[in-house]
């Protein structure tokens, strides 16, 4: 029976893969990967090719793997599970058993040496190689080397499991409801889909989970306060010690194991700590820097959260509980701009939006987007889209899964499904996958999305759009491929820039059912709210960067990773709420410890400084001026990581970032403090 994980090009069958594949397509391709590797290991006389071949091995690894992570991210079941876990062992070896070949690591040392410095592609991609092999231990003593292997083995198991028990205590989670009034303010999307869950279930009244939609909406519009205490501690509990499933899937041991791997694999390859081994894939140049930034930021940001809490505590007239925050939140914004999230939902349904998002990306970067109905996909969900030039020519297409369900992983992302590379004798176009848990259409209605979903949408298109738009034919300089962490959020939250402008706000919003626009006044009243609470969620996001930052730089295995004490040592030093005993933020905090954020979080703040100075530019030239944005097209998205990415800012910029643009549009300063 043929396996349609391996087919060999075209995009993937998703409506063929099935669990039982995973195991003998991961070993196949191991299996004559490996057999390239030695082959590739054995060559007598240094060569480009040799390169080039490397960048095929990964990317086939990558044809068959990388479906297999989508789906058990997408529609996890356990026997996708099991499958997943079974081989991640397998791929994780594989990749250090090419990072670790000294006969590779010779054939690119003297590649480096005989390439001309004036081919910045092919000498970027053999550095970024060479770099890995350090990252690697390809110098180590063989004993060490087998043991960085371990480590790398031990924890992306941890790390999956990490994932797994989050994404199984946010499912497990069900608050049964029979009492009406108790749900008095949650809106009706979310109510309709309570109640069919009840029906389902054979029950009566209204069953709610604690999928993101769910638990955002509860948080900001249930005017019952036990169930937003309620829902705050299942939120900040999950895979805890603590809350309503207290133990049945605790991180707290996989939190020390992988603060653990990480420092003993850095302090294996030389470095101080994980934090300094994370930094030398990076902009930012040393610890000092990092830490000195986000202080500079908590400094500038810390007095205006404080003056909006006491405000927000005003307005309450009472002493605010962190389940309070978002309620009260947006009273207040309703009271100030006359708003509600929930009012403009109407005004942003979702195809109304995606038609917008896709006119401001065609606009700007001179493409046209179609869907095509031919596409096999793993949910009845999912769309798929098509780019092409102006002028016809194919570029490549993307994915979309965009409303939350069971069995998915929480948040949002944009993914690989294939990779753009020109190479000799073959040619990809790249894929995408965009990711989002928007609230689902209901009944004869479209799903209505608020504000935030809609920045977060753009958000997500602006990482495609760096995928799809790439220029390098390289797999591993391709698209967001070797673009420092701290640099791959600019295209992202440059992006969400658009929607707030008040040039694109009227082609993404129309009230669902009569079509009728927002009034212009109200249009004017949302940008305007954009730096409303500006500081707190800057403080909220510098914590949890700090966090993460210490964390890793001041891990001493004598002492464990300390996270309770860390943390509690920065939000005494830059929060200015104070959270419950039975918070359990790190047993959530997936970014770094199920994924790829380890010692970067700050890279969101980082990027969004360099997004901020960058729409600047637009702002300045005007906001879809064609030179402006063909030259951000050329030196951000084309690029990938063809060069460096302070290079391709200041080529772009004309000069250094700089703070200022971010401070500003988040109004934490005037322009009048700037200029003096």
């Amino acid at each position: 029976m043929k396996n349609p994980l391996l087919e060999p090009e075209g995009l993937p069958v998703f409506g063929s893969i099935q669990a039982s594949h995973v195991n003998g397509a991961v070993q196949h391709i191991l299996e004559k990967m490996r057999s390239k590797l030695l082959k590739a290991q054995t060559s007598t006389t240094p060569s480009f090719k040799t390169v080039e071949e490397m960048e095929r091995i990964q990317d086939s690894i990558h044809r068959v793997w990388g479906p297999i992570a989508h789906l058990n991210s997408v529609i996890s079941t356990p026997e996708l599970r099991d499958a997943y876990n079974k081989c991640l062992p397998m791929i994780s070896e594989f990749g250090t058993e090419i990072a670790q070949s000294e006969k590779l690591w010779t054939v690119f040392s003297q590649l480096e040496k005989e390439t001309d410095p004036s081919d910045t592609t092919k000498r970027q991609l053999i550095l970024h190689t060479l770099r890995e092999f350090k990252l690697a231990g390809v110098s180590l003593p063989i004993e060490a080397k087998n043991k960085f292997k371990e480590l790398v083995k031990a924890l992306a198991q941890c790390q999956a499991s990490f994932e797994q028990n989050l994404m199984d205590a946010t499912d497990a989670f069900k608050c049964h409801e029979t009492d009406k009034t108790a749900l008095v303010g949650i809106p009706n999307m979310i109510l309709s889909r309570a109640k069919e869950l009840a029906e389902k279930e054979g029950q009566t009244g209204w069953l709610l989970t604690l999928d993101p939609p769910t638990y955002q909406a509860i948080m900001t519009y249930a005017e019952n306060e036990s169930l937003r205490a309620l829902y705050y501690e299942a939120w900040v509990t999950r895979a805890s010690d603590q809350g309503p499933q207290a133990g049945r899937w605790d991180n707290r041991v996989l939190i020390e194991k992988i603060a653990g791997l990480r420092h003993e694999s850095a302090i294996l390859l030389g470095f101080r700590s994980y934090a300094e081994l994370s930094l030398a894939t990076k902009m930012a140049s040393s610890t000092k820097e990092v830490l000195e930034f986000l202080q500079e930021l908590a400094e500038k940001s810390r007095p205006v959260a404080q003056t909006e809490l006491a405000e927000l505590e005003a307005f309450s007239e009472k002493s605010l509980n962190p389940w309070d925050i978002s309620y009260f939140s947006e009273k207040l914004r309703q009271s100030r701009f006359g708003l509600s999230d929930n009012e403009l939902r109407p005004y942003f349904p979702l195809p109304t939006v995606i038609k917008g998002l896709f006119l401001v990306a065609e606009k700007l970067f001179g493409i046209q987007i179609n869907p095509k109905n031919d596409v096999e996909t793993w949910h009845p969900d999912v769309t798929y889209y098509e780019i092409f030039s102006n002028e016809g020519s194919p570029i490549g297409g993307f994915f979309t899964d965009l409303f939350a369900r069971p069995n998915k992983r929480g948040g949002a992302w944009m993914d690989e499904c294939l990779v753009k590379y020109e190479l000799e004798g073959l040619s990809q176009r790249p894929v995408a996958y965009l990711v989002c848990n928007f609230n689902p259409p209901s009944n004869s209605d479209p799903a209505l999305l608020t504000h935030d979903d809609v920045v977060t949408l753009f958000h997500e298109f602006g990482h495609t759009l760096h995928h799809l738009l790439t220029e390098v034919d390289y797999p591993s300089l391709s698209g967001i491929n070797g673009v420092p962490w701290d640099a791959v959020e600019l295209p992202s939250q440059f992006l969400e820039n658009y929607a707030w402008a008040p040039e694109v706000l009227p082609l993404i919003s129309g009230h669902y059912r009569t079509g009728k626009a927002l009034p212009a006044e109200t249009l004017k009243t949302l940008n305007a709210s954009r730096s409303f609470q500006a500081g707190l969620a800057m403080i909220r996001q510098i914590e949890f960067s700090l966090f993460d930052f210490k964390l890793h730089a001041e891990y001493d295995p004598t002492q464990g990773s300390r996270v309770e004490e860390i943390l509690e040592h920065v939000r005494s030093e830059v929060a200015v709420m104070k959270v419950p005993i039975f918070n359990r933020f790190p047993n959530t905090f997936s970014h770094v410890f199920g994924g790829s954020y380890a010692a970067g979080y700050y890279s969101y703040k980082w990027a969004e400084v360099l997004a901020a100075d960058a729409f600047s530019a637009f702002k300045d030239a005007g906001i879809f001026d064609e030179e402006t944005a063909r030259r951000f097209r050329s030196c951000i998205l084309a690029t990938g990581g063809s060069r460096e990415a302070l290079d391709n800012f200041q080529d772009f910029r004309g000069r250094l970032p700089s703070l200022d643009p971010l401070l500003l549009q988040d109004g934490i300063l005037t322009k009048e403090v700037i200029d003096s």
